[in-house]
């Protein structure tokens, strides 16, 4: 760990002669952060002994690495279907990577080296890397063009395989120290510098990420060829020629954020992993050299987005064809995608777009898709996934977007392998500082030390979140200083389901948050989400809070027409639903009426530890002549949404009717 923070301090020192300007905001790195909860160190633990071995294994059996192999000696057929599965590797790579800079691991480090040889095996002498035109260029299939980055802007994905490589790259060199695979990228990286640009050729990535990886390469080398390289392919975007008049997303270049310039974009739209790297990468772009006018797209963008197109458990993505986003207030229940990786998308660029901003609703937003619809994309074995994320599943509706059980891999897995690097990186959301300012961002026990004005400071958080709203944050400064701690107040605690008016509560929470200082309230204000207190600070003072854990009925908004007369449950940062297991195998015919109330209880034998919700509520029962139809009282049972289908198949449901005239009949 020691190693990894000097090697980022004298990276980052490298870079600050040639960087005028960063994120106004600084996040505390991950290796600077110790959890010691159960929510979060077991995840990251099943990720480090389960999920980062079985991702490799899967690499190996299911030809990833082959075709590395394969190119390396300029034969064979490639054997995978896709030709960015190269990055499945990449990935791995970094996930390993971050787990290694917080738990040496020595027969990891030396597997991930094995790999990484493979990998440089495969690279040609000019720095192209990319084994579906490698192994056999005469023979690359329909994706790939006969000429390099010929199909980039459509589907070769030759820049995409980049970007994950350099990501990983970075990761491993901050890591371990060794240069094996950043020299590969580095090489790969120049060869682009050398090939696209102004007066060279051009090219709007056709899948991004590649902007974020160069920008990564920027910081670590300071060669400023990499930002330029970074923000002309983001420029480059809105200049090709499309049926702009057709309603289809491929043909008028929607599907690839391509229909009009960046900076002219205001609306969240075409496929939405593509997106959320895509402004990702304008957030980091706008950050190194100010650019305003792609700070003014990403606010707009966000705002649309969160405003009109999230899902209640934060999840993106509607609309199947074409993984995408779809119109505003396109938010059908029974044909959601949400994918896992859009997910994860959206937890990078709200994390870029509090750094820029220091507002706390991109964190709400970041909480909201984390807790929810982002780990509901692993199951709690560490080895069983999902691709798209569900809101309802009901026994005779069958859809070819829908699944309805978890899988170990799948034949397009950048679901899984995201997963496998964001786990470990989960404590570098925890805190953030920006010179005497320091942001307390996400509630979980365990310590984050940081330096204000060159002093060392340590904080130290103790909760039971997020089944439990009491917080306590213990200050330890080496020496007396004055700082702002600012401590985020939650939305979901400020009566705001979302930042946004897509959902509100049903009933309002009016509940005033206490803040002690060392046992005694105190007066404090509400800086952009952040309860702010400025003192002089000593060793052992203790900041105490209790958010309110009421179970909240949330609506939607009318243009909703779908969750017209429903409501989903909600608790703390926890999104809820019914599955068939806990409900008499049924869910699809559960009748909330407005006059039920709710009880919790922990239950740490189920489902790895949960709080549930019960309540007495109403069924729909249909009779075995299929003729009358009758309403049974009965009590439910509703389980956190991210712990759905890790008991078999069956229903489940997010959104649950108030009224009989409301329920949707499906019987089998």
């Amino acid at each position: 760990m020691k190693k990894f923070c000097l090697m980022m301090f004298s990276c980052y020192s490298l870079t600050a002669l040639a960087q005028k300007q960063d994120y106004p905001i600084q996040p505390v790195a991950f290796t600077q952060v110790k959890l010691t909860d159960h929510f979060w160190t077991s995840r990251i633990e099943t990720n480090r002994t389960v999920t980062i071995p079985a991702s490799f294994e899967r690499c190996e059996s299911t030809g990833r690495v082959k075709n590395f192999q394969m190119a390396a000696e300029h034969k064979g057929k490639f054997c995978t279907t896709y030709p960015f599965d190269d990055t499945d590797i990449y990935k791995t790579i970094e996930g390993a990577s971050y787990s290694l800079a917080l738990h040496p691991d020595k027969k990891l480090d030396h597997y991930v080296d094995s790999m990484i040889t493979i990998i440089g095996r495969a690279q040609e002498p000019d720095g192209y890397l990319y084994t579906a035109r490698t192994i056999d260029p005469l023979h690359v299939g329909p994706w790939l063009g006969t000429q390099r980055w010929e199909k980039e802007q459509e589907n070769s994905h030759e820049l995409y395989n980049a970007g994950h490589m350099y990501e990983g790259a970075v990761a491993h060199f901050l890591a371990t120290g060794k240069r094996n695979l950043l020299n590969i990228a580095l090489k790969n990286a120049d060869l682009l510098v050398r090939t696209f640009g102004a007066g060279k050729r051009h090219v709007a990535p056709g899948h991004q990420v590649v902007e974020m990886g160069l920008v990564k390469l920027y910081r670590i080398t300071g060669k400023k060829e990499y930002l330029d390289l970074a923000k002309f392919f983001i420029d480059e975007r809105g200049h090709k020629e499309y049926n702009k008049k057709s309603k289809n997303v491929y043909e008028n270049g929607i599907y690839w954020q391509d229909d009009k310039p960046v900076i002219d974009q205001d609306e969240a739209e075409g496929h939405a992993v593509r997106a959320m790297y895509l402004y990702s990468g304008m957030a980091d772009v706008a950050a190194l050299t100010g650019d305003k006018e792609y700070l003014a797209a990403i606010d707009k963008i966000w705002n649309n987005m969160v405003g009109k197109k999230m899902y209640v458990q934060g999840s993106i993505g509607a609309v199947g064809d074409g993984e995408r986003f779809g119109d505003n207030y396109e938010l059908p229940n029974a044909t959601a995608y949400n994918e896992t990786c859009a997910a994860i998308g959206n937890v990078f660029w709200n994390e870029r777009m509090f750094l820029l901003h220091g507002d706390a609703k991109y964190i709400d937003v970041l909480e909201k898709t984390l807790y929810n619809g982002l780990i509901s994309g692993v199951g709690l074995d560490g080895k069983s996934f999902f691709y798209t994320n569900a809101m309802q599943i009901r026994d005779g509706f069958n859809h070819p977007d829908i699944e309805r059980e978890r899988a170990g891999w799948f034949t397009c897995s950048c679901c899984p392998t995201n997963v496998v690097r964001l786990m470990p990186s989960i404590p570098g959301y925890v805190y953030a500082q920006n010179g005497t300012d320091v942001y307390v961002n996400l509630f979980i026990s365990g310590t984050g030390d940081m330096k204000v004005n060159n002093k060392d400071l340590k904080i130290t958080q103790q909760n039971n979140y997020p089944w439990d709203g009491a917080l306590a944050f213990t200050v330890n400064p080496a020496s007396s200083m004055d700082l702002n701690l600012k401590i985020r107040i939650p939305g979901w605690a400020q009566n705001q389901a979302v930042p946004s008016d897509l959902y509100s509560y049903q009933t309002p929470l009016n509940k005033k948050i206490v803040i002690k200082l060392n046992g005694k309230p105190i007066d404090y204000q509400i800086q952009g989400g952040y309860a702010v207190i400025s003192k002089k600070w000593k060793k052992g003072d203790k900041v105490e809070m209790n958010l309110p854990m009421d179970v909240q009925r949330v609506i939607a908004t009318d243009k909703l027409t779908e969750d017209a007369g429903k409501i989903a449950l909600q608790r703390g940062p926890i999104m809820y639903c019914a599955e068939w297991k806990d409900n008499d195998g049924k869910a699809a015919n559960i009748i909330v009426p407005q006059n039920t109330t709710f009880s919790t209880v922990y239950n740490a034998n189920l489902l790895n530890g949960i709080t549930i919700i019960k309540g007495d509520v109403k069924t729909i029962q249909v009779g075995a002549d299929g003729q009358n139809v009758s309403t049974v009282n009965k009590t439910m049972t509703a389980i956190p949404y991210y712990s759905w289908a890790n008991r078999g198949k069956g229903e489940m449901t997010v959104w649950f009717p108030q009224q009989v005239k409301y329920i949707e009949l499906i019987t089998r």
